[in-house]
């Protein structure tokens, strides 16, 4: 009789279209109608914008324990300095791996999404808490964060020990690539796509995930599923993300032929995305790294590696007023791969980059 009882809760759920529970605490909302709108689209010329390939060879950082630059080449003008060089190994001797995407909260808290190449499709959240970081007086010595985790003579320092306060790792859970945390400044959340994938830039599925974090546990608490079909087109979900601070969110792509940009609304149990109506000719580069929000000057970023492309958010509103004067772009040297960028409530963003995992700040708005 119970069994009997739990297969008719179960049955009534799914036909009521109530949560799919994975485990106790975790959630997939299933969204049945499509989370896409498309309109009319045109296309944009924004030859302002230089097209940068990835390079056959990264450059590698020999001296890792050293303060950084990354400078403009071509391009509005801007220098990343290191401001963090990220711990090697991590807690416990693991490792974390690659850093995939930087997320701020604000003046205090950092989140970084690690993806260890032997786990497909899995990673962790790594939480620093800045304040506590920087009155360390870390962003001086940034080899006292890089070694947090190597013990001397077989023990820690009281400094190591200071830092491992500011540190919460979280645990493993299925990330996809890992590329697209971002804080929603409208309600104070984390969310992320989980875009899992079969091989590189090759989905799983044609279905879209997105993840709400926790910020607590540092691990998704629900997720939504659902597709994105419109008038012909269909997009398998996106692998970056970002959010302005009215709360809309962004993403882009590109389909073969130009750059299309999506916005949109994330509730708890639904999505909602447009296709924009400009098509852009000119993309940064190669590959999609991420997207970003300066909150100050309210441009949106988008990024490849080596290059960053950058338009005020304002300028897809309706039917997209953007033109190539509203475009800015830079392409940087030496070439490593950019990860992501972020801001903590300033304009100078956050630039996280691979081949000695750091974080770096601008000397100006940016």
């Amino acid at each position: 009789m119970k069994f009997l009882k739990a297969f008719l809760c179960f049955v009534l759920a799914i036909a009521l279209g109530a949560p799919i529970v994975a485990h106790a605490k975790y959630k997939v909302y299933h969204q049945r109608s499509s989370g896409l709108y498309r309109g009319s689209l045109r296309n944009l010329n924004n030859k302002k914008v230089h097209y940068v390939r990835v390079p056959r060879e990264y450059f590698h950082v020999s001296h890792t324990s050293k303060v950084h630059t990354i400078k403009s080449e071509r391009g509005k003008r801007v220098t990343f300095t290191t401001r963090y060089i990220l711990p090697l190994p991590g807690k416990n001797g693991q490792h974390w791996g690659n850093p995939q995407s930087i997320a701020m909260t604000g003046r205090k808290y950092m989140y970084i999404v690690y993806c260890p190449t032997n786990l497909r499709n899995k990673g962790r959240i790594v939480r620093f808490n800045t304040q506590m970081l920087d009155s360390l007086g870390v962003r001086l010595h940034p080899k006292e964060l890089r070694d947090a985790y190597v013990k001397h003579h077989h023990k820690y320092s009281v400094i190591q020990r200071q830092i491992h306060d500011a540190i919460k790792v979280g645990p493993l859970f299925t990330t996809g690539h890992g590329q697209s945390l971002a804080y929603n400044w409208k309600n104070k959340g984390l969310y992320m796509w989980r875009d899992k994938e079969r091989a590189p830039r090759v989905p799983v599925s044609n279905f879209g995930y997105i993840q709400h974090i926790k910020t607590k546990t540092l691990r998704p608490d629900h997720a939504i599923r659902f597709s994105l079909h419109s008038r012909g087109t269909r997009v398998p979900g996106g692998h970056d993300l970002t959010f302005d601070k009215s709360g809309n969110a962004y993403f882009w792509s590109f389909p073969g032929w130009g750059a299309y940009i999506f916005k949109g609304k994330i509730h708890t149990h639904s999505v909602k995305f447009r296709l924009t109506h400009q098509v852009l000719k000119h993309l940064p580069g190669t590959r999609i790294q991420s997207m970003g929000y300066n909150p100050v000057r309210k441009r949106l970023l988008m990024m490849s590696d080596a290059s960053i492309a950058s338009f005020p958010a304002k300028g897809l509103r309706g039917h997209g007023h953007l033109t190539n004067r509203s475009f800015e772009w830079t392409q940087f040297g030496p070439k490593r791969e950019f990860e992501g960028i972020a801001y903590d409530g300033s304009s100078k963003g956050n630039l996280l980059v691979n081949h000695c995992p750091e974080v770096l700040q601008a000397d100006r708005g940016y």
